[in-house]
């Protein structure tokens, strides 16, 4: 997203998402300007982020980049130093939230595929070059088009569809019988006289066919069966029916006509009918999508259990280092590890196919077997680390919830407080509350709000923290309510530091010890994180 304010009016001249590479995924120009100059300012932009920085601007001596990193993905406006950063962060943070409801996975294939969608719900954000006043779920109304007479007129046409076959089917009934009728009266003996006569077998056979569909038309395969039999000989040259075909044919005629038209409606009003469902084998990881032939990704998974009245109960951090390598070559390679200062808090254990004395010897990952390569193509686990602890000073987010009933209401006070070991983003608080009519009237809040009244919780949002806020408050009003049915509160977030200070130093090749080129991340994700 390109962003210049002019006059105090924030004027957008392009749209775009950029990846880790500086490739731009999406581009979108809303005003006059040249090509170049937008290729421009996004082809410098990843030569200023750099590697490492924790704040999210960077300003050169005409503008100022102000961006969001988004898992493998940038999000960007570049503004000029007069501008507003408020102003340019409301922006930014609307567009952050509007990017996943249109593309859950957030890599290069996935923005591809939906690119049509992302530019169309960029154009409800910004209309001739400027900002509208509007909301995420308004964005997701005006790109569905949902519209009353258009739903109206399309009931009517499928009312007509099913009136036209139904009389199509009572016509085509009609004229079978007319047929038997006639050579009923041409024969001179009745039944038996044309049993025996030359035509006999072709008279039964058409007599059977109306027999068996009832003599009113039960369907199609009764209509259209006698009709074939009458014009020629194709019913006699048809493959003989199965039991499976039987099976299916009975189950269609057994279905009700009315249900058809009910799932017809249900989806038509934009209902999901799902007719199969596709199985994914639990705990299936995706491989993260890389142009490095050697990629390596450290992970920690969060847990923590806060009391009420404050204090610690439980902290468990949970790390994995896995590398993915693309090719088969690239593969027999080994990694040197470089640990922190705080190696002595945490549990290390090794994949069984690493060499476990290389790794006490050395801090380096290899297979036992120097000959055999890592797998290739998928994501495969080499290190596992573990940390139990009750230090509250370890904990990065503190949430501090205090209800209180007077006056006929409920005020409910929360604030937080975050370390300065970890810049959190996409923080969420989700605060449970009784069952509402209406959302609750929010006095004050540092960050955004949303109120799910499907679940009845509200969700606090905070795009990020960092030294700038470091603590936050939100107060709230709503009916007398019970203090325990403000508990538990889940909090989400992410962060590109780990607990555990663990670094790749080099890959280096099993043969000859040539340095191999590797790329890779750091992130740090919530489990279950909770104040009980």
């Amino acid at each position: 997203m390109v962003i210049f304010v002019h006059c105090g009016v924030i004027v957008v001249l392009a749209a775009s998402i950029i990846s880790k590479s500086g490739k731009a995924l999406v581009s979108r120009q809303f005003v006059d300007m040249s090509r170049i100059r937008i290729e421009g300012l996004l082809a410098a932009f990843p030569k200023l982020v750099g590697s490492g920085k924790q704040h999210t601007y960077v300003e050169t001596e005409n503008v100022r980049y102000v961006y969001q990193p988004m898992e493998a993905l940038y999000l960007l406006l570049v503004t000029n130093k007069q501008s507003n950063i408020l102003e340019d962060l409301e922006t930014l943070r609307l567009l952050s939230k509007l990017v996943p409801e249109y593309c859950p996975a957030l890599d290069e294939e996935s923005v591809g595929k939906t690119a049509f969608e992302l530019v169309f719900a960029f154009d409800e954000v910004i209309s001739l070059g400027h900002k509208e006043n509007i909301t995420i779920a308004q964005v997701k109304q005006y790109t569905e088009m949902d519209s009353h007479e258009e739903r109206l007129h399309n009931l009517i046409i499928q009312s007509k569809i099913i009136a036209t076959k139904d009389e199509m089917k009572r016509k085509a009934n009609e004229i079978d019988k007319t047929k038997i009728d006639k050579r009923m009266g041409g024969s001179k003996g009745g039944f038996l006289s044309n049993s025996s006569s030359g035509n006999g077998g072709r008279f039964d056979n058409g007599y059977s066919d109306l027999s068996a569909s009832g003599g009113g038309g039960f369907g199609n395969n009764s209509a259209f069966g006698s009709l074939d039999h009458d014009f020629g000989t194709k019913s006699r040259a048809t493959k003989p029916t199965t039991t499976a075909t039987v099976a299916k044919i009975g189950m269609q005629l057994g279905k009700s006509q009315k249900a058809n038209q009910f799932l017809e409606l249900l989806k038509q009003e934009g209902e999901n009918i799902v007719d199969e469902v596709q199985v994914t084998a639990p705990g299936a990881k995706a491989a993260p999508v890389s142009t490095d032939p050697v990629s390596i990704s450290v992970e920690e998974v969060l847990s923590v259990t806060l009391r009420q009245d404050g204090g610690l109960e439980s902290l468990e951090v949970k790390g994995e280092m896995a590398l993915v390598v693309q090719k088969t070559e690239d593969a027999y390679i080994r990694v040197q590890v470089e640990q922190g200062p705080n190696k002595k808090n945490f549990d290390f254990k090794t994949h069984p196919n690493i060499d476990k004395d290389l790794w006490s010897r050395e801090h380096t990952l290899g297979m036992k077997d120097p000959s055999k390569p890592f797998p290739t193509g998928s994501q495969s686990g080499i290190l596992k680390w573990r940390m139990l602890s009750k230090q509250e000073s370890l904990v990065p987010l503190m949430i501090n919830c205090w209800p209180s009933v007077s006056g006929g209401e409920s005020t409910v006070n929360i604030e937080y407080e975050a370390s300065k070991m970890f810049d959190l983003q996409n923080v969420v608080i989700q605060i449970p509350l009784p069952a509402l009519r209406e959302a609750p009237t929010v006095n004050q809040a540092d960050g955004e709000w949303r109120y799910d009244p499907r679940k009845s919780v509200l969700e606090w949002f905070i795009v990020l923290i960092d030294n700038t806020n470091r603590s936050g408050a939100m107060e709230f009003v709503l009916p007398p309510a019970d203090p325990s049915s403000f508990f538990p509160i889940d909090v989400k977030f992410t962060a590109s530091k780990t607990f555990c200070e663990i670094a790749v130093a080099s890959v280096n090749q099993t043969q000859g010890g040539a340095t191999a080129r590797y790329g890779g991340r750091k992130q740090l994700t919530v489990g279950t994180y909770q104040v009980v």
